[in-house]
C-alpha cells in the first residue's frame, strides 16, 4: 500500500491495474478530480516560466483553442529540402496496427539526422521547442519521430473499436503535448488530425464529466480503463463545447495541441497516406519546475528511442511489443 499511495504523485493513470486509482470509493471521494486539479495547477506554474519564449498571439490561441497552428513554419526552400531528403531516404522502422489503420515510425536517430541537415534544425528549431514545451508545460526535450499513417490497408476492421483513434478522447488526466509538422497536404477525407476546440480548459462541466468517467472507468472499453477517456458527443454538449475541427491544411503547416484536449484521427474514405514530423511531451504532472533534462544531451536524445524498442523487445515474452520491426522503408511508401 505504500507503493500505490507514493505513485499517485506520478502521472499514473490506468484505474485497472492501480487499486487507488480505480477504487470507487475513493473516486466518490474525489480523489481522480483532486488529482486533474493538482496536475493543471502545477502545470499552469510551468508553463509560466516557458512563456516568455512564445509569441504573444500563440499563447492567446492556445489560451482559447488547446492549440497553436502555424502555416508555412519553415521558410519554402527549407521545406522543400526537408522533403526532398525524406523523399530519397530509407532507415529502419516499426509499425503498429490497429483496426485497417497502419502507424509507422522512424527514430530521429543519427543515421537519420545526419542525412538529412534540416531535420536535424528542426528538432533544434526555437519554436518548435518552445511551443512544444510551452503547450505540455514541461521544459524537458519532447521525443520525435517521422511519422507515417496509412489509413484503410490491409484486411483490418475499420471501426472505433478495432482502431482507437477514430474515436475522440483525452491521452491522461494531466496537460500534454503532442505537435504534427505535416509534409503533404491533409485533405479533409483522409484522415486529418481533428480536436475540440476548447476542451483543453479545466472548466466544472469539464470536472463532472471526468469524476463520472473515474466511477464509470473500471468497467469501460480497454483505453479508457487504462485512463485515456473516451467522449461521446452528446458530452461535448452537456460540457458546453463545439464539434471537432478537422485540420485539413497544406503542407508545411504545424499544429501543437493539448491532448488533455479531446482529439481523433478522423476518417477516410479511401486508402490515404499521412506523412509528418511527429513529437511529443509527457512527464510527472506533479513535479515542479526546473527538473533536469537529460534527454537535452543530443547523444542521449538521438538514440533513446532505439533504446526503447530495443528494450521492448528483449521483455516482449511478458509485456507484449506493439511497435513491429518491419525493416527499412521510406516515410512516403504506401505501405
Amino acid at each position: 500500500m505504500p507503493w500505490w499511495t507514493a505513485t499517485l504523485a506520478t502521472g499514473a493513470k490506468s484505474f485497472i491495474d492501480h487499486p487507488l486509482i480505480g477504487s470507487r470509493r475513493l473516486n466518490e471521494a474525489g480523489l481522480h478530480v483532486t488529482r486533474v486539479r493538482a496536475a493543471h495547477a502545477m502545470a499552469a506554474r510551468r508553463r509560466a516560466r516557458v512563456a516568455p519564449r512564445v509569441r504573444a498571439e500563440d499563447r492567446e490561441a492556445f489560451a482559447r483553442d488547446g492549440f497553436v497552428m502555424r502555416r508555412n513554419f519553415l521558410p519554402p526552400a527549407v521545406f522543400a529540402r526537408l522533403h526532398e531528403g525524406l523523399a530519397a531516404w530509407q532507415g529502419p522502422c516499426r509499425d503498429m496496427v490497429q483496426g485497417d489503420a497502419v502507424t509507422r515510425r522512424f527514430a530521429l536517430d543519427p543515421a537519420l539526422l545526419g542525412a538529412i541537415p534540416e531535420l536535424r534544425a528542426l528538432s533544434l528549431h526555437p519554436e518548435w521547442q518552445a511551443l512544444i514545451r510551452y503547450v505540455s508545460s514541461f521544459d524537458v526535450e519532447p521525443v520525435s519521430y517521422v511519422q507515417t499513417i496509412l489509413a484503410r490497408r490491409g484486411d483490418g476492421e475499420r471501426t472505433a473499436q478495432t482502431d482507437p483513434q477514430l474515436r475522440l478522447h483525452a491521452d491522461a488526466f494531466q496537460p500534454s503535448a503532442k505537435a504534427w509538422l505535416f509534409l503533404d497536404d491533409v485533405p479533409e477525407d483522409e484522415g486529418p488530425l481533428t480536436y475540440v476546440p476548447g476542451s483543453h480548459r479545466l472548466t466544472e462541466q469539464r470536472l463532472a464529466w471526468e469524476k463520472r468517467m473515474s466511477l464509470a472507468a473500471p468497467e469501460a472499453e480497454r483505453l479508457t480503463a487504462r485512463g485515456s477517456f473516451r467522449v461521446q458527443e452528446d458530452d461535448l454538449a452537456e460540457m458546453g463545447l463545439p464539434g471537432p475541427m478537422r485540420f485539413a491544411v497544406p503542407a508545411n503547416t504545424l499544429v501543437v495541441a493539448d491532448t488533455f484536449g479531446f482529439h481523433a484521427r478522423g476518417p477516410s474514405v479511401r486508402p490515404s497516406r499521412r506523412t509528418e514530423i511527429w513529437a511529443y511531451s509527457r512527464g510527472n504532472p506533479f513535479v515542479p519546475a526546473g527538473m533536469p533534462d537529460y534527454a537535452a544531451a543530443q547523444a542521449i536524445n538521438s538514440r533513446r528511442v532505439n533504446a526503447y524498442w530495443k528494450g521492448r523487445d528483449l521483455v516482449s515474452r511478458w509485456i507484449g511489443q506493439p511497435w513491429q520491426d518491419v525493416g527499412p522503408r521510406n516515410p512516403f511508401d504506401a505501405l
